[in-house]
């Protein structure tokens, strides 16, 4: 990497490279040999949306039930950058030229610094910045900012299977961290046993790593930089230089398990070449060796892994540091060593963000000595960098030269703490996604297309969205041009940002938005149907309640099952909302008859009409106005009649037109002036409100709100009612739950309904008791922690 072709990605527009620099709070570092990371927070202006009760307003608005308005908000982004370490200088200047503080505000301050420049580069720090450099360990700060990543970063932790579909398998959240082994390859190795967030030793460690590679590489080779080495070893044969097995034996030593090709000794084959004749001499290509010294190398060290693992009763080994940088080969060397020497019984797991480790352990030490509160954090996808592909697929020459310099992780600071949710039978096996698009090519094919046509009608309802603001085409024009490069790049590389599924597909263009200033685009379209069916709600309690019980049963699914067909986020269902205003009848009469598709409604009534069948049902609720109004209220209606508390859970965010925590409180409110059950349930607490914590159409129980999982556990919930597209097929459709559990949604996609064998509108009711966690699960869960 020339020092021309860096300059020319720092003179790049700042938000390309330091995005929202101008803004930034606190900075720490992590400078070591090859690379240095800056991390640094910065207040992010974000639009939100107000719901209140107006009745003087005027325009629009005037005579609504209820009106909305965008406000300016600010959240605390946190920003990593990797660069290489020869351009630091270059790096402090720039940040310190595109600071809006004076250099005099900054006087007094420190900034954390971690790893060898800590020391090497205080003075050039001190300079450059007018700050006070903090030496924090290195070790601290790996193993702090590892913990952070597990616990807060879908999809960091992963393991690589070379030419497996996908090669990439992500582990999700792990709320159950303790204990692991850490393998920092740098320059030398070191193997750290972590127990918990304080505890943590130093078990071993090893010469031979990364620097061992790059020094022995440049003397037998004429590759002088790092990235060179490993494409040269990614193209070459290591059979021409190592000794195998059957070069000794003729084939496979059956007798110690010793397959034909397995490496009896790394070089041997050099150490045979004729010295007394030049001529005689073998001529050894530059790639062969390459290879196989990442070959010995990587094995001495899965070797040295998995017995410091087998010693200490470790199950999970995290690699990570500059000798593996993402690089498949390299990843695939010591999959293979861990696989070989473990017998398959321990896998090689790698991080998404392993190089930002200790910047982020040194960021979090600055934090905690100011703020001491709790909080969660979530990665933004808009503007944090991908896996590199392994095919490597080229992108544009911009983009490749800024991805080869520069590697970027923008987290976002969320309201409160974050926990698993209570109910799920076990949260380690748990996975929320039903497809992985990585794997399954035919869906990633349909899904990335439907959502690449989907992204001018998100453009056009963001433009309308904000009908004042004077930018809203051009923030809605490149939020179009950055989400369609984000879908191309993941059709190359489709585990680039974790597994692809269709809600990180979601959650992606929900950030995209966020970039782009865009908040509740269907705010306006949500406040109009919930005005609506809010004056159809006294007629619909009226109707149910003539019905017999028996009979009110049924055509309570039928309301619940009806209400979820009005969903902007269906394509097929748009183009009829569109063009008619539907009813409640209408949408019921579309249904598909029974039996359904998946149909479990008689094993239902069979369980509710027992006396008092639930404490507690934990409904998590789907679209704003017929859906919500007509057709969950009556159904938790019904509940709390029969006795049973309800706690109504709605998105903390806005997307598409999903009714949203803010909006639900003032609904209910509205709905209990003319239902007296509601409003005694919502006097008495059997009726609660509360927020997920989470913004997405689907629905991932890893990790909900805090205050939702307490209120879960004390009021003893027995029954977990998921609604929607989204939350019950896309996500959880095959989830497991300690209590009961009734997944409710119709299908509204032709191309998904033929995928389950049914047509447009079939209908999922499917309904599973209860299973305690067995011994053997228990046993499972104990081993993999």
């Amino acid at each position: 990497m020339a020092h021309k072709s860096y300059a020319r990605c720092i003179d790049l527009p700042t938000e390309q490279v330091f995005h929202n620099i101008r803004n930034a709070k606190r900075f720490a570092m992590d400078i070591g040999g090859s690379l240095a990371k800056v991390a640094y927070s910065s207040l992010v202006k974000k639009k939100s949306t107000m719901v209140f009760d107006d009745t003087d307003s005027i325009g629009p608005n005037k005579g609504s039930i209820y009106n909305v308005s965008e406000t300016d908000q600010e959240i605390v982004r946190l920003h990593f950058v990797k660069f290489e370490t020869k351009y630091i200088e270059t790096c402090l200047d720039f940040i310190n030229a595109n600071l809006i503080q004076s250099r005099e505000s900054m006087l007094d301050k420190v900034i954390k610094v971690t790893g060898g420049g800590a020391y090497k580069y205080t003075e050039l720090i001190n300079g450059k910045l007018g700050v006070q450099v903090d030496k924090e360990d290195e070790m601290e700060c790996l193993i702090k900012g590892c913990n952070f990543l597990l616990k807060n970063i879908s999809d960091e932790a992963f393991c690589y299977t070379r030419h497996a579909n996908p090669e990439y398998k992500f582990q999700g959240v792990d709320s159950h961290v303790f204990p692991y082994l850490l393998v920092n390859i740098g320059s030398g190795v070191s193997l750290c046993k972590v127990e918990s967030e304080s505890k943590f030793e130093r078990i071993g460690g090893t010469s031979t790593g990364g620097g061992t590679f790059w020094g022995l590489g440049s003397l037998l080779t004429s590759a002088k930089e790092f990235d060179e080495l490993l494409e040269l070893a990614e193209s070459g044969d290591h059979k021409s230089v190592d000794m195998l097995v059957k070069d000794i034996y003729g084939g496979d030593y059956g007798a110690i398990g010793l397959g034909a090709d397995v490496i009896a000794s790394s070089f041997g084959k050099a150490a045979r070449s004729t010295k007394d004749s030049a001529q005689n001499s073998p001529s050894f290509k530059k790639e062969d060796i390459a290879r196989s010294l990442l070959l010995c190398i990587s094995n001495d060290i899965g070797q040295i892994a998995y017995l410091q693992a087998k010693l200490h009763g470790v199950q999970k080994i995290y690699f990570g540091g500059f000798f593996i940088r993402g690089h498949p080969f390299t990843m695939h060397t010591i999959t293979f060593a861990i696989n070989f020497w473990s017998k398959g019984e321990i896998q090689a797991l790698f991080l998404r963000h392993e190089g930002y480790l200790g910047a982020i352990g040194a960021f979090l030490k600055g934090m905690e000595e100011e703020d001491d509160e709790r909080y969660s954090w979530g990665e933004n996808l808009a503007g944090s960098s991908g896996l590199a592909s392994p095919k490597h697929v080229g992108t544009s020459h911009v983009v490749q030269e800024l991805s080869n310099n520069f590697s970027m992780l923008e987290i976002n600071r969320l309201d409160r703490a974050l926990h698993p949710c209570p109910l799920l039978l076990d949260v380690i096996s748990y996975l929320p996604d039903t497809v992985d698009l990585t794997q399954d090519i035919d869906a990633r094919n349909y899904w990335l297309k439907c959502f690449a046509d989907g992204a001018k009608k998100t453009h056009d309802l963001a433009v309308k969205s904000q009908p004042h603001e004077q930018d809203a085409s051009e923030r809605a024009d490149k939020f179009l041009k950055k989400y369609l490069e984000r879908l191309k790049s993941l059709e190359q590389n489709p585990c680039a940002y974790g597994s692809l599924t269709v809600r990180s597909l979601l959650d992606t263009s929900t950030h995209f938005l966020e970039e782009s200033l865009f908040t509740d685009i269907f705010s306006q379209q949500k406040q109009f149907e919930n005005e609506q069916a809010l004056r159809v709600l006294p007629s619909r309690l009226k109707t149910l309640d003539e019905q017999p019980e028996s009979e009110r049963h049924f055509q309570l699914v039928l309301g619940m099952l009806a209400g979820n067909v009005f969903d902007w986020g269906a394509k097929e269902v748009c183009t009829i909302l569109e063009t008619q205003q539907l009813t409640l009848e209408e949408a019921q009469a579309k249904l598909q008859k029974r039996p359904w598709l998946c149909d479990d409604f008689d094993t239902w009534l069979c369980r509710v009409s027992q006396p008092n069948p639930y404490k507690c049902a934990v409904i998590f609720v789907d679209n704003s106005g017929v859906d919500i109004i007509l057709g969950i209220f009556p159904f938790a209606r019904q509940l709390l009649s029969m006795g049973t508390n309800v706690i109504l859970c709605a998105n903390s965010q806005p997307s598409l037109n999903d009714v949203v925590y803010r909006e639900l409180l003032w609904i209910v409110n509205k709905a209990s002036d003319v239902c007296p059950v509601l409003h005694n349930a919502m006097t008495e607490g059997r009726l609660k409100v509360m927020e997920t914590g989470q913004a997405s159409p689907c629905l991932d129980l890893r990790l909900i709100d805090e205050k939702l999982v307490s209120a879960i556990k004390e009021m003893e919930a027995d029954l977990v009612v998921i609604e929607g597209m989204g939350r019950a097929i896309h996500t959880n459709f095959d989830a497991s739950f300690a209590c009961d559990a009734l997944k409710v949604a119709v299908i509204k996609n032709r191309w998904l309904a033929n995928r389950y064998g049914g047509e447009m509108f079939s209908v999922i009711f499917k309904f599973e008791k209860g299973r305690k966690v067995s011994s053997s699960c228990l046993s499972a869960a104990s081993a993999k922690r």
